[in-house]
């Protein structure tokens, strides 16, 4: 179904499409579409929505976002139904970046950019995701920050800002021991289907999204690496996401704030690898760089590696030292 065709240009030279899954997101769609047709960007915004296993009125309220944004928000919407067994975020991401090819006449060249029906993106998103691709990267990460508009418990928020610290430090202990030319400081770590945008022939040529359970914004990023797609986080590419703590996806942002507020409802410390795991893993990295490995073959290398250990609990302040 389409709510409008695209008419005009968009930004220039550069045909782009967001593509976002949704399964029972009546409530968040509205917002996300508000939120892209407030974008800093000239003409139409081409928009896929890949509808999943729905039962709820998200259709309705696509229709009455396009009808709010005639001749600004271009909508085209599939909705499908996945068999149990893949009733799953892979699935819905694949179904909804598939989509946005459709739109953007799967041209080569052009960017598909995916975020979470539960997003409320700024109105520089669209903008600075192009202009970070034309800067010379393949994979744009956006970083993540939750919605000040949602509910969140100062507890809540104190934890997510000790999070925020954890890998600030992280960032600068890897930048300090194995800069990559094409991902220099300032940046941010945050690469997830929330904000993540690439050029369609990086996407094709990475096998697309893969329609696994859990984790497959990441493993297509894995993909893109692997064959030496360049992948950058500018700290100009961010989003909001929203602070709720039951989701539609398997591990994604709503367990991980679960698993937050059960830390602290129980007086639990949260807990992450120590710096010196990453410490050591950098010097690891820069050795495997050093010695002439391809950076495509060095993210292989690294995810056959033994997973870090959570060793040490979060806490003000923490020091790289």
């Amino acid at each position: 179904m389409r709510i409008q065709d695209p008419v005009g240009d968009v930004t220039g030279s550069t045909p782009f499409c967001v593509c976002v899954p949704a399964r029972n997101e009546a409530a968040r769609l509205p917002i996300l579409l508000e939120a892209l047709g407030q974008q800093d960007i000239g003409g139409v915004v081409p928009v896929a929505i890949g509808l999943n296993n729905t039962t709820d009125g998200s259709m309705e309220a696509i229709e009455a976002a396009g009808l709010r944004w005639p001749g600004r928000l271009s909508i085209r919407i599939e909705a499908v139904t996945f068999e149990p067994a893949l009733a799953h975020a892979g699935s819905a991401r694949r179904h909804a970046m598939a989509l946005g090819a459709e739109v953007v006449g799967n041209r080569r060249d052009a960017v598909l950019i995916s975020t979470d029906a539960d997003s409320r993106p700024p109105p520089c998103w669209i903008r600075a995701n192009l202009a970070a691709l034309e800067d010379g990267a393949d994979v744009i990460g956006g970083r993540l920050e939750i919605d000040r508009d949602d509910d969140l418990t100062s507890a809540m928020a104190a934890a997510r800002n000790l999070w925020d610290h954890y890998w600030s430090v992280v960032r600068s202990i890897e930048d300090g021991i194995d800069p990559v030319a094409w991902d220099l400081p300032p940046r941010h770590g945050d690469h997830t289907g929330a904000s993540l945008a690439m050029r369609l022939e990086t996407w094709r040529a990475a096998g697309g999204v893969p329609a696994v359970p859990v984790g497959e914004d990441r493993a297509l990023v894995a993909a893109a690496v692997a064959i030496g797609a360049r992948l950058r986080h500018p700290p100009s590419v961010w989003t909001r996401v929203s602070a709720r703590t039951q989701g539609r996806a398997d591990s994604g942002m709503a367990t991980h704030m679960a698993a937050m507020a059960r830390a602290l409802d129980a007086g639990e410390a949260m807990m992450a690898p120590s710096f010196d795991q990453w410490r050591s893993r950098a010097t690891w990295r820069r050795a495997q760089r050093l010695a002439g490995v391809d950076p495509a073959d060095l993210a292989a290398l690294e995810q056959g590696l033994p997973s870090m250990i959570r060793n040490m609990a979060l806490s003000k302040p923490m020091e790289a030292a």
